[in-house]
């Protein structure tokens, strides 16, 4: 937990700065903490020295996983979550001045393109899983019948008789009142999965937020500092939840 609670400092420092910054705060402030912001990330890379070495074990016990695409999904997971810490522990050896020639800048991006991949495949698990009970949650309230999206009558795109590509704006109104009633239904499926599966919500909010931040650091979707720090410190915030909490964190 001390990992998570020094994160959440260090996402709180990055979210003050922003703000002391946008508030025309002076710059003997602005520069104090930033360094705080600094020393709670070399801290947080200090006491994740082990983590490399937990994350291949989790990889291990996935791999026995009966189902094939939690299998892969949390096997290769926790094989790049390794890779990360790894590339961490050499940048706090860089930072510590252990290795003084380190090119710290591009181990950081390798760090973070590891830390992405991660993510990545934890909401493609999270989506697996949803779309898992969003079918179970329709046969079970149409008495074992097809799924929701299935038992619907066929319509004029299922059956072929418009021409592809059709923009929304060309379809008949039926087809256009059938499209809305399905999504509808699905996103009630949604609601209702969600609602009664905090695990799997926290898990999907709590990977949500973590991926703007490695997107922000490698330059693919810039967000600023601001909401990289709301971001990081909402996803501490949860992770806090599921240890105070066990049962809300999402297994396997």
């Amino acid at each position: 937990m001390d990992d998570i609670t020094w994160g959440a400092a260090q996402y709180t420092c990055t979210l003050l700065g922003y703000s002391l910054q946008k508030g025309g705060a002076g710059v003997e402030l602005l520069k104090t903490v930033k360094q705080l912001e600094a020393h709670m990330s070399l801290t947080r890379k200090l006491m994740r020295l082990g983590n490399s070495a937990e994350a291949v074990e989790a990889a291990k016990r996935a791999v026995h996983l009966s189902d094939s695409v939690l299998r892969l999904c949390l096997t290769v997971a926790h094989l790049n979550r390794a890779m990360y810490f790894a590339c961490d522990n050499v940048l706090w050896a860089g930072k510590a001045g252990l290795l003084p020639n380190l090119d710290q800048e591009k181990w950081s991006l390798r760090s973070f393109r590891y830390y992405l991949f991660a993510l990545i495949l934890n909401l493609t698990r999270d989506a697996y899983e949803i779309r898992l009970l969003m079918e179970r949650e329709a046969r079970s309230s149409h008495g074992g019948s097809k799924a929701t999206w299935n038992s619907s009558p066929p319509s004029p795109l299922e059956n072929g008789a418009l021409p592809y590509p059709q923009s929304s704006s060309s379809l008949p109104p039926a087809a256009l009142s059938l499209l809305s009633q399905r999504l509808s239904r699905q996103f009630q499926l949604l609601v209702t999965v969600l609602r009664s599966n905090p695990p799997l919500l926290l898990d999907l909010l709590k990977n949500t937020c973590d991926v703007f931040i490695p997107l922000d650091r490698l330059g693919i979707y810039p967000s600023g500092q601001g909401f990289v720090g709301a971001c990081g410190l909402a996803s501490s915030v949860l992770s806090i939840l599921t240890i105070v909490h066990p049962w809300l964190k999402l297994k396997p």
